[in-house]
């Protein structure tokens, strides 16, 4: 007891001290690196606009993340291994050669306990708020650092690089279309966010991942108007027609003259009758060709999100797709892009049809062939590829590599796929049943 007595001098508070004084600046580190790592660099954006205090430094520091968790644990490290060293010391003159262990024990678990848990758990339950706080030391300490750091960059990069692991400094971990998908995948699968919200919300985010060939009407289904016709005829297509907008071709269908808007139509039927007196038979003198407005084609290769923006740049709502030799391969409108978001639009002039998609108590699924694969990936919340085919019957013919024949079936994918009707090579109607559904019976 009086060697202990002794041992407590000015140098034993002093080395007490400084130890404490490591273990506090060991958790502002670990701290640092959970709250910044932790932190979304969304909520620090938004943050930084109102002016909050230390929100652009955070920005900062996360735009290179490498180099901040570099110089973090390079502090960190030295930190640690000095309060080791120092207690190691401490101890050794303290109990002699046993206080080697027991400095080993007590460090460990100190650092543990104040050093890494405890800020660590704080920080990753407050991540902003910790970011924002230490934002502005740290921003010094990783530029002080920063020499130190690109060398260990240096070495750790060569040393990857003899294992064939190539380092791109400039990619992030994950996109921040992925982020988002994730977070509203994730949200979904607890509950907080509901199917609907979530299918409209990643609809926009995939439309510069999509094509306009993706969602098109193809030219088979297209409404056309045939100006060889007599003109009464053409009048009555035009006003029993469902749609405002007719293409109007000569001699052959894929040879678009132009655009025909049954409100011009009606527009110059009227004054033609009214000049006449009221009679219809005026209508004979209509000169079709002058009330075509020229066409407007868009390459089937097209995303989307640019098809959107070049309808409402160039105030269209309509527009013919080609293909790569320029043959006429469908139609596209606005309304359908803005489907693939909020989901089917209908208004009372939309003919009805047969349900796409129905679902029979056995648990199969009959969908019609050419339901494209994320049409009924959202009403089924499924997740079937569409990097190969755009409709089901696509998916079923690429899979098969073959045209089925009607009461074939094939599983892949984990599903089922058996072939219900087929029209010359066309797959007009399927169904689809999940494989553990049917094992589980």
């Amino acid at each position: 007891m009086e060697n202990l007595a002794a041992n407590l001098d000015t140098a034993f508070w002093l080395t007490t001290g400084g130890i404490l004084c490591l273990l506090v600046i060991s958790g502002l580190f670990s701290g640092s690196e959970t709250a910044l790592t932790a932190s979304s660099r969304g909520k620090l954006k938004s943050q930084a606009d109102k002016g909050e205090r230390g929100a652009d430094s955070a920005l900062i520091l996360t735009e290179d993340s490498e180099r901040m968790i570099g110089a973090i644990l390079l502090g960190n490290n030295m930190v640690n291994i000095l309060a080791a060293s120092l207690a190691t010391a401490l101890f050794t003159r303290l109990f002699g050669d046993s206080g080697v262990a027991l400095a080993t024990l007590v460090m460990t678990l100190l650092v543990l306990v104040f050093a890494e848990v405890l800020p660590k758990t704080y920080a990753i339950s407050n991540p902003e708020r910790a970011a924002l706080k230490v934002a502005a030391p740290l921003r010094i300490i990783v530029a002080v650092f920063s020499p130190v750091v690109a060398v260990v960059r240096f070495v750790v990069r060569r040393v990857l690089a003899l294992f064939g692991v190539d380092i791109d400094p400039d990619s992030h971990i994950m996109s921040v279309h992925d982020e988002i998908a994730g977070t509203l995948a994730l949200g979904h699968s607890t509950g907080s966010v509901e199917k609907e919200d979530r299918d409209r919300l990643l609809g926009a985010l995939d439309l510069s991942e999509r094509t306009v060939e993706e969602i098109m009407r193809h030219r088979s289904q297209i409404d056309v108007v045939d100006a060889d016709q007599p003109i009464r005829d053409i009048i009555a297509h035009c006003i029993n027609a469902p749609h405002s907008r007719l293409p109007v071709y000569r001699e052959d269908p894929e040879n678009i003259i132009g655009i025909l808007y049954v409100r011009d139509l009606v527009r110059e039927m009227h004054a033609l009758v009214g000049a006449a007196g009221g009679d219809y038979d005026a209508t004979s003198k209509l000169d079709l060709t002058k009330l075509l407005r020229s066409p407007y084609f868009v390459p089937e290769t097209t995303p989307l999100d640019e098809q959107m923006r070049e309808f409402l740049r160039q105030k269209r709502h309509f527009a013919l797709v080609v293909d790569e030799y320029g043959a006429l391969h469908g139609l596209i409108t606005l309304e359908d892009i803005l489907e693939e978001i909020v989901g089917e639009i209908e208004d009372e002039y939309d003919v009805p049809a047969d349900p796409e998609l129905v679902h029979l108590e056995s648990g199969e699924v009959l969908v019609e062939g050419s339901m494209t694969i994320r049409d009924l990936n959202r009403a089924a919340d499924w997740s079937l590829p569409d990097e190969e085919a755009v409709t089901v019957a696509g998916l079923v013919i690429h899979e098969a590599q073959t045209i089925p024949e009607e009461g074939q079936s094939f599983v892949f994918h984990g599903f089922r796929f058996t072939v219900l009707e087929r029209v010359d090579n066309r797959i007009t109607r399927l169904s689809i049943r999940r494989q553990k559904l049917e094992k589980a019976e």
